[in-house]
């Protein structure tokens, strides 16, 4: 602190300091140093110039939780207006997942059941898979986690669904736009790393914990940067000589796109939708701290009462999920790859 203290007075900053150091909050740091000032300048010579070491020597200096502060409070400031902004733009999005949710469960088992299996075999027409989906099932239903699974994969569902709707599009602009891939590439790159947790924490702040949105909102943002991504590449790797040949007769964009770029992209489209699914069950289960249903309840009940059982159980059906959908994803993106290579 003694280095610092030197600084401050080779710059003449030393009345400023001392200005409002009457008025400057004591921190644990200046309690511990007031009561054992011997060891008020151990350390190195030039210890690292974060914020609370220059606050020591500073008083007037900001310490970091001011910093932080000062980020809670601009965010709290901007909460009414955001509010007012997003509230009827994501509400469609409550009726969506509320909507799904009440079918998947209003309707009788043996109504669900098979139409999810005739979903399965027109994806995948494989009948190793679809016997694999039948067993997965049954083995649910007998250990009494099928109405669980279904509100999983019925928010699954409607956010994965949202994710093709919106990323399909931003993917296919960036491929078109060198200038908005470099712009939007920092953005996914923070929202692919950020933890996941950091997510519900401002959505916690703007919609109420009741609300379905709260926790789509979470699971899209999280899951839709693999379809942007795997869109964007898939369009990019497209064969120039094709596209050449298509200019050549006279196609346009819209034809080109239609007709030759997203066929022969769809196996990359594919991939990315294989990965959004798979990041949107990993983060139905975080979401359960903020009321998502399903199998993430069951998880997060056996960790806070401590029910061992229980929560293998709910994690075991949460991997039965994910290899369900991984192999029915899978085998279609494998369909679809032989008919284009037959084509």
């Amino acid at each position: 602190m003694a280095f610092y203290d030197s600084l401050f007075n080779a710059f003449g900053l030393r009345e400023w300091c001392d200005a409002s150091a009457g008025s400057a909050k004591m921190t644990m740091a200046s309690l511990l140093a007031k009561t054992n000032p011997d060891a008020a300048d151990e350390g190195p010579l030039l210890p690292f110039p974060s914020m609370d070491e220059l606050y020591k020597a500073c008083p007037s200096f900001p310490q970091s939780r001011e910093f932080t502060a000062g980020v809670e409070e601009a965010f709290l400031n901007a909460k009414d207006v955001l509010k007012t902004v997003l509230d009827p733009l994501t509400q469609p999005l409550s009726w969506l997942l509320e909507g799904a949710l009440f079918i998947f469960l209003a309707a009788p088992w043996w109504i669900v059941v098979p139409l999810i299996l005739l979903f399965v075999w027109y994806v995948c027409r494989s009948v190793a898979v679809t016997t694999f989906v039948t067993v997965s099932f049954v083995f649910l239903a007998f250990i009494d986690h099928l109405d669980a699974a279904l509100q999983t994969l019925a928010i699954i569902a409607v956010c994965t669904g949202i994710c093709i709707i919106l990323g399909v599009p931003i993917g296919i602009a960036m491929a078109k736009s060198n200038r908005l891939q470099r712009s939007l590439l920092p953005l996914l790159d923070l929202l692919q790393t950020l933890p996941t947790f950091v997510y519900l924490i401002p959505l916690i702040f703007l919609f109420s914990v009741t609300e379905p949105k709260l926790y789509g909102i979470a699971i899209i943002v999280y899951a839709i940067v693999p379809v942007i991504r795997l869109t964007d590449l898939g369009i990019r790797l497209v064969d120039q000589d094709v596209v050449e040949a298509a200019n050549a007769f006279g196609m346009s964009s819209r034809q080109k796109l239609l007709g030759i770029e997203l066929p022969l992209a769809l196996p990359n489209i594919m991939a990315g939708v294989n990965q959004t699914i798979m990041m949107s069950l990993a983060m139905v289960v975080i979401a359960s701290l903020v009321s998502a249903p399903g199998l993430g309840v069951l998880v997060l009940r056996g960790i806070r009462n401590l029910e061992l059982g229980v929560g293998l159980i709910a994690g075991l059906g949460i991997v039965l999920l994910a290899v369900i959908l991984d192999r029915v994803s899978k085998a279609a993106i494998a369909r679809v790859s032989t008919d284009q290579t037959f084509k």
